[in-house]
């Protein structure tokens, strides 16, 4: 999330979460289901296998329209 600007509200829309649920699920109170992964791998336009080798490797695997102009901004989503 940092690297692409997106906050919880944001992230949880792309895998069709609330926050609430966003903000447990990264706390650890609650569990990542394969959906959840799948979904956020989607979300972000990288594989499961990048995401899951850890947050340096999935960062550089972001594509470039994902990533943040500026790291720890925030990214503007438009949509239709």
């Amino acid at each position: 999330m940092y690297a692409t600007g997106e906050d919880q509200r944001t992230l949880g829309e792309g895998l069709r979460l609330s926050q609430a649920q966003v903000s447990r699920k990264q706390s650890g109170q609650a569990s990542w289901s394969l959906t959840d992964v799948d979904r956020l791998a989607e979300h972000y336009g990288i594989s499961v296998i990048d995401l899951f080798t850890g947050a340096d490797h999935a960062v550089s695997r972001l594509p470039m329209h994902r990533r943040a102009s500026v790291i720890g901004g925030v990214q503007t989503i438009l949509t239709g």
